[in-house]
């Protein structure tokens, strides 16, 4: 269990589950061999087995409790979904919401659900199957969704049988029980918390910014999947909307956060989890927090 603060804040990260993913060349098609092997040296063992070139990731959500609200960022792959396309996630029985509960928070104290977009892999909680039906996990809550996201998912059902799973089991159930709010890519939570967009991954992918005390902290869903992508902005991955958008937003939030202070908290980081954005020589590093 991860816990820090911003500010008075007090953030927990809450994790499903780790373990290797899928290679660099299968995740990143611009990631070639001697890319990889420039960086064996911090990636391995914490971050890539060297074995098996898997890279390494992690699944989690994470909790803000400020002073009068408690906020979870992404609700990772969810159990009982019917993913048959995925079989290491179909039909899971993960240990989240003991997880959740092990940082002292219950599913109805969550006011706010802010998903950085709607991937198979940052709704699932959002609903849970309760007598055969799927509805909100968190009933005290509203759920944020950048509008923008939300239409582009709406959109585009009937592409895909994943996706269609995917829109209405984990999104759809929230919006037909009037929990959610479609809002603007820079919608303001509460003062001090913004979501900050970074499109590209998907359509309407946001960070969302949290500030208080001096303090900065940034949820950044998959703008990074991995560190490997600070070092290299350039590679997008295969499951991009738009890779040139993706690459761009990268880089404009390398620019904007290099050396500034503010700790970065991405969604599938493993090892020291959290960090800070460094120049280093024409390009970045990511340094992990002593945790």
């Amino acid at each position: 269990m991860i816990t820090r603060t911003c500010g008075a804040c007090r953030i927990d990260a809450v994790e499903e589950s780790r373990g290797p993913f899928r290679t660099p060349a299968d995740l990143y098609p611009d990631a070639t061999p001697e890319m990889v092997a420039r960086h064996m040296h911090w990636m391995a063992p914490d971050y890539m087995d060297a074995e098996t070139q898997m890279l390494l990731f992690s699944f989690r959500s994470y909790v803000i409790r400020t002073e009068r609200l408690t906020i979870l960022v992404d609700a990772c792959i969810g159990n009982d979904k019917d993913r048959p396309g995925r079989p290491h996630w179909h039909r899971q029985t993960w240990p989240w919401m003991a997880n959740l509960n092990a940082a002292g928070v219950t599913a109805e104290d969550i006011d706010i659900v802010m998903c950085t977009h709607l991937h198979i892999d940052h709704v699932g909680w959002n609903t849970q199957l309760v007598d055969g039906r799927w509805v909100p996990t968190f009933p005290n809550a509203r759920y944020v969704f950048s509008e923008t996201e939300y239409r582009h998912w709406e959109s585009m059902l009937g592409a895909s049988p994943v996706g269609d799973n995917v829109f209405n089991d984990s999104v759809l159930p929230v919006v037909e029980a009037g929990r959610a709010d479609l809002v603007a890519d820079d919608h303001e939570i509460d003062h001090g918390i913004v979501l900050e967009p970074t499109p590209g991954h998907t359509p309407g992918h946001a960070a969302l910014h949290l500030a208080r005390g001096g303090d900065t902290a940034l949820f950044t869903g998959d703008l990074f999947h991995h560190p490997l992508q600070v070092y290299e902005p350039d590679l997008s991955s295969t499951v991009c909307t738009d890779p040139d958008l993706s690459r761009t937003s990268r880089y404009d939030f390398l620019n904007k956060y290099a050396d500034s202070g503010a700790v970065i908290y991405p969604a599938h980081f493993t090892g020291g989890v959290v960090g800070e954005i460094r120049t280093q020589g024409g390009g970045f590093r990511f340094d992990f927090a002593q945790t």
